[in-house]
């Protein structure tokens, strides 16, 4: 992952999978190569508390917002 200018781009590679059992034939074939994916932030992320991790197969990427673009709650009096 690299994040620059609000732009966070993800690059990665798949490897090439192939299973191939006879006995009662049963096949994988899945798609491999490198691959880049590049996503726009939206102004109210706070780019230098962006966290990623990747568990079980799964990324997360946490986006912030800034405090001032948070809700608050105001009371009426």
């Amino acid at each position: 992952l690299t994040l620059e200018n609000n732009l966070l781009t993800l690059t990665g590679e798949r490897r090439f999978e192939a299973e191939d059992n006879t006995k009662d034939y049963h096949r994988i074939e899945r798609a491999y190569g490198r691959f880049t994916r590049s996503f726009t932030l939206p102004r109210n992320v706070e780019s230098d508390s962006v966290k990623a991790s990747f568990q079980n197969g799964v990324l997360t990427i946490e986006l912030p917002k800034k405090e001032q673009a948070k809700a608050r709650r105001i009371d009426i009096s």
